[in-house]
């Protein structure tokens, strides 16, 4: 089983040393302006062995911020507290890429501690509250429609964010396609009624996420640039019926641009085989992900599904996650009441495994 699992392989311009990848998670950590810390520092070296690290969401501008302590990349301090991450991941043999990740719609004005405009598709508010700085949720800010006028300063804004990536150390970025954020707004009818080129027809909706790929590829070149989708996810007012109906054609466009790889949440849906639905329509490495074993996910290797597999919650707990699906030895539980709060603890606290405890 770990076999499949710890071979060495490609993604893009990227080595891995395994396809263990561990997945992006928010976990509220940040420092002021938003720069990542010391902690942030410890904790991403810990899970270095990973094949590669997809760092936490990060916002590419003021305007993507939608969490309390999430970090940014769009100023000096917070490049220079990322290629302190890089430095660290790397001198312990690891990669590490850079989830970008705009919030949209998906904003408590609170968590920001700036003012920053709300932007959207369409003028239609996220209808899930999301967590204020005290963790109680709250109703999340009304958006501003974004003109088409104002698309090519956004695409702007996220090279420039790749390019920071870049520039920090990061070995590439992924772009959040997923979860109801500002890319899946653009694709999803629920959150997208605009009548203009983006909006309306899968075409049309597809189109602001082709340019983004576009941009970032421009930006860094394709073999840096990954994507994340989760087709069929209802989270933040997703729309999740008939996923194929955009994600087909949208995956058969970004085709061409040659990208690193597709990360991709399947779902589980009964009406749907989003694995072997991405695969026909991306042609590219797969990276599978969402409540996956050890024994599961050398399966869907073995069986041709995915090139690589992401493990989140199993990360959190086990710094040294390769090393204990090398031995065999069990996984530890996560502090689940600690994911957003305790700054060292539920953190960098977890223990490696000792002497012996393999199985």
């Amino acid at each position: 089983m770990a076999d499949a699992l710890l071979a060495p392989m490609q993604l893009g311009d990227i080595p891995l040393a395994n396809r263990i990848v561990m997945a992006p998670m928010t976990r509220d950590r940040a420092g002021p302006g938003d720069v990542p810390t010391a902690l942030m520092v410890e904790y991403y070296a810990q899970r270095a062995s990973a094949g590669m690290i997809v760092t936490e969401g990060v916002q590419p501008s003021p305007a993507g911020k939608g969490y309390w302590r999430t970090p940014g990349i769009h100023s000096a301090e917070q490049v220079e507290g990322w290629r302190k991450v890089a430095d660290a991941v790397h001198a312990c043999g690891g990669r590490i890429v850079m989830q970008l990740m705009h919030c949209g719609r998906v904003v408590v004005p609170a968590n920001r501690g700036f003012a920053a405009d709300v932007v959207a598709p369409s003028a239609l508010p996220c209808p899930v509250p999301v967590p204020g700085p005290d963790g109680t949720p709250q109703p999340c800010a009304e958006p501003r429609a974004i003109p088409a006028s104002e698309i090519p300063a956004l695409l702007d804004e996220y090279a420039a964010a790749a390019r920071n990536a870049i520039a920090a150390g990061m070995d590439g970025v992924e772009l959040h396609c997923a979860s109801g954020y500002l890319v899946n707004q653009f694709l999803n009818p629920a959150s997208n009624h605009r009548e203009d080129d983006y909006g309306g027809s899968p075409e049309n909706r597809i189109r602001f996420p082709i340019a983004v790929l576009r941009a970032l590829a421009g930006a860094i070149g394709p073999g840096r640039v990954g994507l994340r989708i989760s087709p069929g996810n209802p989270y933040n007012g997703m729309d999740p019926s008939d996923p194929a109906a955009t994600f087909v054609p949208f995956l058969a466009a970004v085709r061409e641009l040659g990208l690193a790889y597709c990360h991709v949440v399947d779902m589980g849906l009964e009406e749907l085989d989003t694995l072997a639905m991405v695969r026909g329509a991306f042609g590219g490495p797969v990276i599978a992900n969402n409540n996956l074993k050890p024994d599961s996910a050398a399966a869907l290797l073995a069986e041709g599904r995915a090139e690589a597999v992401s493990f989140g919650r199993a990360f959190i707990a086990n710094p040294d996650l390769v090393e204990r699906i090398r031995t065999g030895a069990p996984l530890a539980r996560p502090d689940y009441s600690l994911l957003y709060t305790g700054e060292e603890r539920g953190y960098t606290d977890y223990p490696a495994m000792v002497a012996g405890e393999a199985a």
